[in-house]
């Protein structure tokens, strides 16, 4: 029968044993030389390259090659449209431009119609009364219409009326309101004569008979025979200044 030292010094050497069997196992295992079928693996990482610096940065420049053919869209016109009040404001335009030519072109026939010479009175066969004034202020029919005017080149009415009568001597203001209070008043048309001054503060014109008057009317008339109408339904004095 084995005595107690014995069992410890057997115990002993089997755990000294079994500690040396597992250290050596895997450094056998490990270097490949105590088993030809042991697995060796390995894993390699390549090197990381250097993160590219703002990533979100706006490009600022661009290279473009001169020959380089685009199909034509470098030379595209894009047709420019226009909103709804820049199409009113140029037909608007395009109205008054339409407008204004029609009343220059009127103005131009009209002064085409007036004479090519002034006719002149002639006093050897004149009396100077208001009939002969009266006939010589028709020959001024056609002529044009000119504010502020008192020659055949253009005149007003007051204008008119003014250079008619100066024709026979007579000065008188250019002025229809001042003429209206020239002369001898007559009472009604009834009993106006030819050469009479029919005048308000807005109008002047000259009596030729048969509820008639020649007077220098707008640009576009000119001066023309009308009948007392012509005042519009104003009140007008009748003055006999011959």
């Amino acid at each position: 029968m084995m005595n107690v030292r014995q069992i410890l010094s057997a115990s002993a050497a089997v755990v000294v044993a079994a500690t040396m069997f597992a250290g050596v196992a895997p450094s056998a295992s490990a270097a490949g030389t105590a088993d030809d079928s042991t697995v060796v693996s390995s894993r390699s990482f390549p090197k990381a390259s250097a993160a590219k610096a703002n990533l979100l940065a706006e490009s600022t420049s661009t290279s473009v090659d001169d020959n380089a053919d685009w199909g034509g869209i470098e030379t595209l016109n894009v047709p420019q449209t226009q909103s709804q009040s820049e199409k009113d404001a140029e037909a608007a335009q395009k109205a008054a431009d339409e407008a204004s030519q029609a009343q220059t072109e009127a103005y131009a026939a009209s002064r085409s119609e007036q004479r090519a010479e002034i006719p002149q009175v002639d006093l050897g066969s004149m009396n100077g009364g208001g009939a002969d004034l009266a006939k010589f202020a028709m020959q001024f029919q056609g002529y044009p219409y000119a504010a502020a005017g008192n020659t055949p080149s253009g005149w007003d009415c007051s204008g008119f009326v003014q250079y008619v009568y100066a024709q026979f001597g007579i000065s008188l203001p250019h002025s229809s309101g001042a003429q209206a209070a020239m002369g001898t008043p007559v009472a009604s048309l009834a009993e106006a004569q030819p050469g009479d001054i029919l005048a308000n503060g807005i109008h002047a014109a000259i009596y030729i008979g048969n509820g008639m008057v020649i007077n220098a009317m707008n640009p576009v008339q000119g001066t023309q025979i009308a009948d007392v109408s012509v005042f519009g339904g104003n009140p007008y004095s009748i003055r006999r200044i011959l």
